[in-house]
């Protein structure tokens, strides 16, 4: 397996501020629901959080329905990652700097080269390719999470490199020449078995997969989870909040502990370590 570290997508302005548009709430509301002075809050959400001290940490937390230890550990710049193993296939993170974080890739193959399964495409052809793994030279299939540039920009240059034979996407995603996919759909293909996820929220038309090999079906699956969830935060519920919380709160609670999640951005985690740190473990 190779396993690339990349930075948390969310520090904890980032945290609060999802945090705000999953509650429905304003700065000054929070203010009013939790006794932390607006001053504070908006300061934090400009990433000055020095001041905030655990009581008003956890009081925040408390308002807004958010775990208050893994705020708190967010706070201190010490959010802690899992080591994460047992995948029974080789997962190359192609990552692609996106603001000052990442935005993620994901290859799928058998460790021994040649054929592969593509997750999103990244933003950038020129920078795919660099990152490419040699051994790599076929793909069976590219599935995509969302139509976001920052996750699809590379489609048209995997498509003139490698020529696979399906690429795959949300129904309604609206990208011509994919086939959609709705909840509970499961393709079989190069070995592997992907079934969808629906899980909009963060955009109408966005899916998550979870892959397993069709030859270690006991092993931890994986799940290439979008804009849904990351380690230490969620993705931002833009097109309705509501939805995004109970995608959130569905693969918090309904996978198998040992489950690998790989983030459309920050680094990988697992499912047993985001139900036990994540400020919005809450959720379930």
């Amino acid at each position: 397996m190779v396993i690339e570290q990349a930075p948390l997508e969310d520090e904890l302005g980032d945290v609060l501020e999802k945090a705000l548009r999953l509650a429905g709430l304003s700065a000054d509301a929070l203010a009013a629901r939790s006794g932390v002075s607006a001053d504070l809050i908006h300061d934090a959400l400009d990433y000055r959080y020095e001041d905030l001290s655990p009581a008003a940490l956890d009081r925040l937390a408390a308002a807004l329905g958010l775990s208050p230890a893994g705020l708190r550990e967010l706070a201190s710049g010490r959010y802690p990652l899992p080591v994460v193993a047992g995948l029974p296939f080789c997962l190359h993170p192609l990552r692609s700097p996106h603001g000052l974080g990442t935005a993620n890739a994901y290859l799928v193959t058998d460790c021994r080269g040649g054929e592969g399964i593509l997750f999103d495409t990244g933003p950038d052809p020129a920078r795919l390719r660099r990152m490419w793994p040699a051994g790599v030279t076929r793909l069976a299939a590219v599935f995509l999470t969302h139509a976001e540039t920052e996750h699809i920009g590379a489609l048209a240059e995997v498509r003139r490199l490698f020529s696979p034979a399906s690429v795959f996407a949300p129904t309604g995603a609206g990208l011509p020449g994919a086939t959609g996919l709705s909840d509970s759909s499961r393709i079989e293909c190069a070995g592997y078995t992907v079934e969808t996820l629906a899980t909009p929220g963060h955009a109408e038309a966005h899916n998550a997969y979870l892959v397993r090999a069709v030859r270690a079906p006991h092993a931890p699956p994986l799940l290439v989870g979008g804009d849904l969830l990351f380690a230490g935060s969620v993705g931002g519920g833009y097109f309705c909040p509501r939805r995004q919380r109970e995608q959130v709160a569905r693969v918090l609670r309904d996978l198998p502990p040992a489950t690998v999640v790989a983030p459309g951005h920050g680094p990988l985690t697992t499912i047993a370590h985001e139900r036990a740190h994540n400020p919005f473990a809450s959720l379930v």
